[in-house]
């Protein structure tokens, strides 16, 4: 296989994890095929980025709160709510455990929906619904495009430097360990650089990395590692940072607060 075909198929296979949207069948996949396609997460970003844009942009022409709404529900049915319950396990594992690593293992893997976990998204949703009507207020809808491909760069940074949580006799912590096998330090450097560049047209920008640091933070002091749900909790958190911080600068700058 040609190296064009296989950066094809991690392409795909990005794709394919984290959106709704139609591609190609992959045949013969494997799990060491997923960590090696991350290094295109950032770009699926950069489409979905760009498809929230022009749906916030079109609901805007009749209300800010309409094309929020409508952009609040494609975002959420474009990933699948994939992040979403990564959030939402954490969530309830967070306030289940109390500090006990096998029941904290114990309720992520519980597929049902906790007390915890429905909080934890309500607030979520509340927060993008809210600051997605701002945003169409200031009128800069492309900074969603910077914002969803910078979250998508966190986990190949988190993964990268984190230990991954196993549960306590088990050897394998899922995808959390999947993703840290064979990350591109290649493809970190060059999304990272190119979130750079951006923040050089609106300084603004600087919070989408700011946030992925802070999720580090999180998880290497609070939670001691990651999993699999850690990392999709993180993009749902480094979207929502980064759009509020961004928003907050935004409106300060044109005098709006």
């Amino acid at each position: 296989m040609s190296f064009t075909a296989q950066q094809a198929r991690r392409a795909v296979l990005a794709m394919q994890f984290l959106t709704r949207l139609p591609t190609p069948q992959v045949r013969d996949f494997n799990p060491e095929d997923l960590s090696r396609a991350s290094a295109w997460f950032p770009a699926v970003g950069l489409l979905i980025g760009v498809l929230l844009a022009a749906v916030l942009t079109g609901g805007t022409f009749a209300e800010p709160w309409a094309g929020a709404a409508l952009a609040l529900a494609f975002w959420v049915w474009v990933t699948g709510g994939l992040h979403l319950d990564g959030l939402g396990d954490l969530a309830d594992a967070r306030g289940a455990a109390h500090r006990d690593p096998a029941r904290f293992h114990a309720v992520m893997k519980d597929p049902h929906i906790g007390t915890f976990g429905v909080l934890a998204l309500i607030v979520q949703l509340a927060i993008k619904l809210v600051f997605l009507m701002l945003l169409a207020k200031t009128s800069e809808f492309w900074a969603l495009i910077v914002i969803c491909a910078a979250a998508r760069l966190g986990p190949l940074y988190w993964s990268a430097f984190l230990p991954v949580l196993k549960p306590p006799g088990e050897g394998d912590a899922g995808s959390g360990e999947r993703f840290s096998w064979a990350v591109e330090r290649g493809a970190m450097i060059f999304w990272s650089v190119g979130l750079l560049a951006a923040a050089f047209l609106q300084p603004a920008l600087l919070l989408a990395p700011l946030g992925l640091f802070v999720w580090w933070g999180y998880l290497n002091y609070v939670i001691g590692g990651q999993t699999g749900d850690c990392l999709g909790a993180g993009i749902e958190f480094a979207e929502s940072f980064a759009l509020a911080g961004i928003v907050l600068v935004l409106l300060m700058q044109g005098g709006g607060l």
